[in-house]
């Protein structure tokens, strides 16, 4: 059987900079003083604003080293002392977190991803120049409220045709359309054709990453010339499973694991070409395991 990996599969740049962000913090390797300083300096407790990245085994190798997760509510509602040092995730936060940490004393360790970033700034910009904004995205998932909370509120999430249909703006107004840096190419183009024949004035910057572009792509063509295809990735990770949905309609014989103990060794039986992807929460040591199992099959 013959396997063939994306070159893409795996940690996007921004989930691997917040990992190695921490897995610094937290070292216990002498040699690696990159961030002895900061470690010194560093209040405690220490605790990640949610899961640092959507992947539970990710998540479970950072609260050994004794960094736990708070949520936003324990966060608002902490004394003064219960926290030292929040971290943010590459997945982003609202300004409203910043302004708590400030009142309270505490300190923050940023790993926002820089794309993100950027999404946050033009979509609190564009609201405030007046624009309609349309935000196509997961409306639950951390990046999306992050940037829908930068634009003051004011953004109309967009997750499905029913809710794009359902559009309503005065026709005089202009509209720009960001995206979920993650989000399927194929659902920002519908979005964007359907809202260009409908109104008039309309702008859109496309803020769908570059890798997460070249994922996409690439899992479209390993689809079409693969016998079964693995997409490897957490069902709480939304790039994941919009990696499934996208492989399950070129390819209806793909899989979603999360780890390689949910492989079944009968679905590869008459396969002679396997495709592998994974998320962009998925780390390398997740990829090699499931790898090497299909490797002896």
């Amino acid at each position: 059987m013959q396997i063939n990996l994306s070159q893409f599969a795996g940690f996007c740049d921004g989930v691997r900079r917040a990992f190695e962000t921490v897995s610094r913090l937290v070292t216990e390797d002498p040699q690696a003083d990159t961030f002895e300083y900061q470690r010194k300096k560093m209040k405690k407790p220490v605790f990640v604003l949610g899961s640092l990245v959507h992947n539970q085994d990710v998540v479970n190798r950072i609260e050994e080293k004794s960094i736990k997760k708070i949520s936003l509510e324990k966060l608002e509602n902490s004394k003064p002392g219960e926290i030292g040092t929040i971290i943010i995730t590459a997945h982003g936060i609202g300004p409203r977190v910043y302004e708590i940490a400030k009142a309270k004393g505490i300190d923050l360790i940023d790993t926002t991803c820089p794309k993100v970033i950027k999404v946050q700034r033009l979509a609190r910009s564009f609201v405030k120049k007046g624009y309609n904004l349309i935000l196509v995205g997961d409306k639950d998932h951390k990046e999306v409220k992050s940037i829908y909370e930068w634009g003051g509120g004011k953004a109309l999430v967009i997750s499905s045709e029913e809710e794009l249909q359902a559009v309503n703006f005065d026709p005089t107004q202009k509209i720009i359309i960001l995206s979920q840096t993650t989000q399927s190419q194929d659902f920002l183009k519908l979005v964007y054709d359907y809202i260009k024949k409908k109104y008039k004035d309309v702008e859109i910057i496309d803020t769908i990453c570059m890798e997460t572009r070249q994922r996409q792509d690439e899992l479209k063509k390993l689809a079409e010339r693969s016998d079964a295809m693995v997409i490897i990735g957490s069902t709480e990770s939304a790039n994941s499973t919009r990696l499934y949905e996208i492989s399950k309609k070129i390819n209806p014989k793909s899989v979603f694991v999360s780890r390689v103990g949910e492989l079944d060794d009968e679905f590869f039986a008459d396969a002679k070409k396997v495709g592998v992807t994974a998320g962009a929460s998925t780390p390398e040591w997740i990829i090699s395991e499931v790898i090497e199992h299909l490797s002896k099959i």
